[in-house]
């Protein structure tokens, strides 16, 4: 494993706590004795300041008050998994040094089935996410959490609001989709919602959640990499001092995103972004803390029923659909979990490339439409783009 710390700064001193039940004396931290030995199958909180990208670059460059509410926090009552900090993520000289950073951080840990926890500034650290699932040559789906689509264009000055379109541009392109969750019309221009339809990706706007928290269920459960923008929350919810959204999720509804989004074992990066340090109130760290925690419990109830290989463990349903050429669609349903998924058929010389992408997970709800000559939604997208 590449070494990892010559890219780390150690955490705050007076952060640490001793001989407690708390999160902050079990977990393994990144101090002024030494860097963990990070084992496989855990999770690793980094926090990365970087933010150069920002619309308003803020004058405290450095504010992890985060982790004094995080390590204030008791573990969950199943939690068995290893826990690492592995402190600051020191920005380059350059903001395309510290995504190479952050992507070689991604590639390392990814590789060793231990799922990074990134707390940082500007969102376009997204950017960098993806290019350590470049460098590993797999592909990769995303899932945002925020009010706007950030797609804009590749030729406008790369930041928070359009990495997207930098994603899209990349060749090889290794995104596979991409879906928003929480979006609202007002910060999206016809533009934005018509490449989104047209290249088949996923949108659950924030008032189709509102009407049904499950409907996000499926999209986070497809997805490798889940990227919080905070500006998603409503302002009564995220205190700061800089102008916030009077509209958004509300501070349980996040959380209840996160735990979802850590139940999925197909998740494998978790990230908040857009942290306002000049700005940011206590109650906000707090609720940053929190949104870790509720990831966290997620990761420790995963159910290991993606269902790659033997599929033994699942029932299978079959549904015919008239005027359809595939004639039919085949659902799987977990004796584990109760979880439903959807078979989506893909050229056969591709079979390696395709083989975590085309089972799309669902929920009963599609499953009955199906029965009813209704293709769903997630399915005819993933089969428009493994074509």
């Amino acid at each position: 494993m590449l070494d990892l710390e010559i890219y780390f700064s150690p955490v705050n001193g007076e952060y640490l706590i001793e001989g407690d039940e708390k999160l902050g004396a079990k977990i393994q931290i990144h101090s002024e004795n030494g860097f963990p030995e990070v084992s496989k199958n855990s999770l690793a909180l980094i926090y990365v300041p970087e933010f150069r990208n920002m619309d308003e670059v803020p004058e405290i460059h450095f504010d992890d008050r985060f982790r004094k509410e995080f390590y204030d926090l008791y573990p969950g009552f199943v939690w068995k998994h290893s826990i690492f900090d592995l402190g600051n993520l020191l920005p380059g000289n350059s903001i395309e040094d510290t995504y190479f950073a952050l992507s070689n951080v991604v590639k390392e840990l990814v590789k060793k089935s231990v799922v990074p926890v990134i707390i940082g500034g500007s969102q376009d650290l997204t950017y960098g996410i993806y290019k350590g699932f470049e460098h590993l040559e797999q592909l990769v789906n995303i899932c945002a959490i925020d009010n706007r689509l950030d797609v804009g264009t590749p030729e406008e000055a790369f930041g928070p609001n359009n990495y997207v379109s930098h994603l899209l541009v990349q060749r090889p392109c290794y995104l596979f989709n991409f879906a928003n969750i929480g979006s609202q019309a007002p910060f999206n221009s016809r533009a934005e919602v018509d490449l989104f339809e047209k290249l088949y990706f996923d949108v659950c706007r924030l008032g189709e959640f509102n009407a049904d928290f499950k409907r996000a269920e499926p999209h986070l459960r497809n997805s490798d990499v889940l990227s919080i923008d905070v500006q998603s929350i409503r302002a009564s919810d995220y205190s700061s001092e800089k102008k916030g959204n009077p509209n958004g999720f509300y501070a349980d509804q996040i959380c209840q995103i996160s735990r979802y989004a850590g139940i999925s074992d197909k998740m494998s990066v978790m990230g908040v972004f857009n942290l306002q340090p000049s700005f940011d109130s206590d109650n906000a760290h707090a609720l940053i803390a929190q949104i870790i925690w509720y990831f966290m419990d997620g990761y420790a109830q995963r159910k290991g029923d993606f269902p790659i290989g033997s599929k033994k463990d699942y029932m299978r349903f079959s549904v015919h659909m008239d005027d359809f050429s595939e004639e039919e669609i085949v659902f799987y349903k977990s004796n584990k979990s109760e979880r439903w998924w959807m078979e989506v058929p893909y050229p056969a010389q591709n079979g390696q490339k395709y083989l975590r992408h085309h089972l799309v997970p669902c929920d009963y709800e599609d499953y009955q439409r199906t029965m009813k000559n209704e293709i769903p939604d997630l399915w005819w997208k993933t089969y428009q783009k493994l074509g």
